[in-house]
């Protein structure tokens, strides 16, 4: 059974502005966490979070996707899984984007719940170094 998140989110920030924050390593950093991302299709990649005593804190990935600004889509394994994530872009009619991600792959009820909460923590802090922009 593979299991799919949807969530969408509101920031009132350019598109090109928030593409930068999805695809530039420096701006993933501050709200997601240490990288080595660039978004080229092909592009393997680690992020590095804080260990913890139920995860590594590591997640891999490949860039599978690029059409800037409107789409990326990128693998991201972690924990003996590999999901697929795909961020889309619309700008809506006042200026400000939309973002709509898709998280497929996943496994388990667990899996699915972990994986709402943490894009919503994350999202928080997206806002917040959008804001800073």
């Amino acid at each position: 059974m593979s299991l799919a998140l949807t969530m969408d989110f509101q920031y009132n920030k350019s598109i090109d502005k928030v593409w930068q924050a999805l695809t530039e390593s420096g701006m993933l950093e501050k709200w997601i966490w240490k990288n080595d991302f660039k978004a080229v299709v092909g592009y393997k990649f680690t992020f590095r979070a804080e260990p913890s005593e139920w995860w590594d804190g590591i997640v891999t990935g490949e860039v599978l996707e690029v059409d800037e600004p409107n789409k990326i889509s990128y693998t991201w394994a972690s924990g003996g899984e590999e999901h697929v994530v795909t961020w889309t872009l619309t700008e809506t009619p006042d200026g400000n984007t939309n973002l709509h991600l898709d998280q497929t792959g996943i496994h388990t009820e667990d899996g699915l719940k972990g994986a709402q909460y943490g894009w919503t923590n994350m999202s928080a802090q997206l806002t917040k170094v959008l804001e800073e922009e």
